[in-house]
């Protein structure tokens, strides 16, 4: 097949060339790196080094193992070198991913079942709860996160750094421009969300996200002694996630794909596996790499409005089918047992807390009550996986089916509730999970909306499905008619869960939170000796009045509008 040719050479072959040698100085690598003083030599009982990689809104068919368009080379290698994780569960959206990562517990325990963190509420990650990096710690790790956080930031002591993290640098809210870093919650609710610590990094405007993130986990590991401490870094990626940004290198290679969208997608996707080269490449030149552990996930589903798929899985982004909940993830690491195959094992993202726990010498006590367990047996050895059953979640606020009742739900559960649950080969679903067509990769010049908003607005007509998601992965052929007895079976599960769940934690906006009442930035507002007894329904004429002040006032009026269009 013939390709779009550059100054006289194949783009293909450029691109091939470029990923030849490892050596090659790119964009988002750092410049003047000092050269490695350090012995090679691994440790010998010293933990393993932890690099935990994740992406924003990488679909399961937006990588090259998976996909026929978007090619991906270094991340392909390093997932057919280790363990690729083929029955690996995440969370439909960004906060709920990010927490139960951090905390090992499902939503339902720390009172985020509903939606994510938004930019003005007051909430965070719960206080109550000991962070996965705040174990770490204990256990002698130095540890270090860049990128997006999605976790709250009203107080101080929700930034990453008061949640067990040495360094930061990242974003707070949940998108941003890749460029600018400014970030919108609303007509003219924006400001500028780039932190280093926990102070405001005006001076990195210009650099394209995707590129500093990986230049700031270079320098930790050039600045670090592998053999004196062992190193945790979770460098969580803005991108895949809109707007829909990246160098223009990177988009010479698809020329081919006439969808603008996915175009440019698979740009975004490329820049990752490029940095997540140079990432590799420095591992092995300071001498952490024979003992590292390199764990690859998303943190949800793929969203098709904006280039993404999840073909040949069912939904997207934000819905409870397989194609919002089913994550991409591998592991690469010298350390594995058994290399280079696929594990089928059960896998949920909250089992990383325990399982990298037990990798850093943590005994079970450290882990107790995490709703998380160590598979890291399975996923070494090929052994069967401790886990036989995945809450996907129970949201009581979530829109409530209409056709959904107590009677049928057998008189136990409320089937208006939207819930879904995973025990063995068996997946429930209740309720309104979203949006549940299956979507092809976009190959039209033009996305067909018109088409689409007549699709993604009709309701079912029914409020219970089952299915067999072992030997029907892509969720065609529902069951609940069929096999009841598994539906009582699996909705007394949920009752059971419900049981233990806290109440959810959604508050509404604080109008003090605005960026422009705190130096056009976003960043905490409320005094950490200030009680949470804000009156969020109340009106305030004079907050108003300074709003509109502020607002008339702001350089961020001009921010393109269409950003407010990127937010979850």
């Amino acid at each position: 097949m013939a390709t779009t040719t550059l100054t006289g050479f194949s783009v293909m072959s450029l691109l091939s060339l470029a990923y030849l040698s490892w050596d090659l100085m790119s964009p988002n690598q750092v410049e003047n790196e000092p050269d490695p003083t350090f012995n090679v030599k691994s440790p010998v009982q010293q933990p393993p080094h932890i690099i935990f990689i994740m992406t924003d809104d990488q679909g399961f068919n937006d990588i090259g193992y998976h996909s026929s368009d978007i090619r991906t080379p270094v991340l392909d290698k390093l997932a057919a070198d280790g363990v690729k994780l083929e029955n690996y569960y995440v969370q439909p959206i960004c906060t709920p991913s990010r927490s139960q990562l951090i905390t090992g517990r499902y939503q339902i325990h720390t009172g985020l079942q509903h939606s994510i963190i938004r930019p003005r509420q007051p909430n965070c990650l719960p206080f109550d709860q000991v962070t996965l990096p705040q174990r770490l710690q204990q256990l002698g790790y130095s540890t270090h996160m860049v990128g997006k956080w999605h976790l709250g930031f009203y107080k101080k002591e929700c930034l990453p750094t008061r949640r067990g993290f040495d360094t930061y640098l990242g974003s707070l809210t949940g998108s941003m421009d890749y460029y600018t870093y400014e970030s919108c919650d609303g007509p003219r609710l924006c400001g500028f969300d780039l932190h280093e610590g926990e102070s405001v990094s005006w001076r990195r405007r210009g650099k394209y996200s995707t590129h500093l993130y990986t230049q700031r986990v270079r320098k930790i590991l050039a600045a670090h002694d592998p053999l004196s401490q062992p190193l945790f870094i979770f460098l969580s990626f803005q991108a895949v996630h809109t707007p829909l940004q990246c160098p223009q290198e990177y988009i010479y290679p698809y020329n081919e794909l006439e969808n603008f969208a996915r175009r440019k997608y698979a740009a975004m996707v490329s820049s990752v596996d490029e940095a997540v080269r140079n990432i590799t490449y420095a591992l092995r030149k300071y001498g952490y790499y024979k003992n590292s552990i390199l764990i690859f996930s998303t943190d949800n589903g793929g969203q098709p409005l904006s280039g993404g798929s999840n073909w040949p899985l069912r939904g997207r982004k934000g819905t409870y089918w397989e194609g919002g909940v089913r994550g991409l993830g591998f592991v690469h690491s010298p350390l594995l047992r058994k290399k280079r195959r696929v594990s089928k094992a059960l896998v949920h993202i909250t089992d990383w807390y325990p399982t990298l726990v037990g990798l850093a010498g943590g005994n079970e006590s450290l882990t107790e009550g995490v709703d998380g367990y160590n598979v890291w047996e399975a996923i070494s050895e090929g052994k069967e996986s401790s886990r036989f059953e995945i809450l996907h979640n129970i949201d009581p606020l979530y829109n409530h089916a209409r056709t959904g009742s107590l009677q049928k739900g057998f008189g136990i559960w409320n089937t208006a509730i939207q819930a879904s649950i995973r025990a063995g080969d068996w997946k429930l679903l209740t309720g309104d999970p979203g949006y549940g067509d299956w979507i092809p990769p976009p190959i039209l010049p033009g996305f067909p909306r018109e088409y689409w908003n007549l699709e993604r607005h009709i309701k079912p007509n029914k409020s219970v499905w089952l299915f067999n998601v072992s030997g029907d992965p892509y969720e065609r052929f529902d069951l609940s008619e069929q096999r009841p007895d598994v539906v009582k079976e699996l909705l007394a599960r949920l009752v059971y869960y419900n049981r233990t769940a806290v109440p959810v934690r959604y508050p509404s906006e604080d109008p003090q939170a605005d960026p422009q009442l705190n130096g056009g930035a976003w960043g905490p507002w409320m005094g950490d000796e200030e009680e949470e007894t804000w009156d969020y329904q109340k009106e305030n004429m004079e907050w108003k009045r300074k709003l509109k002040m502020f607002k008339s006032r702001s350089i961020f009026r001009r921010l393109n509008t269409r950003m407010m269009s990127n937010r979850i």
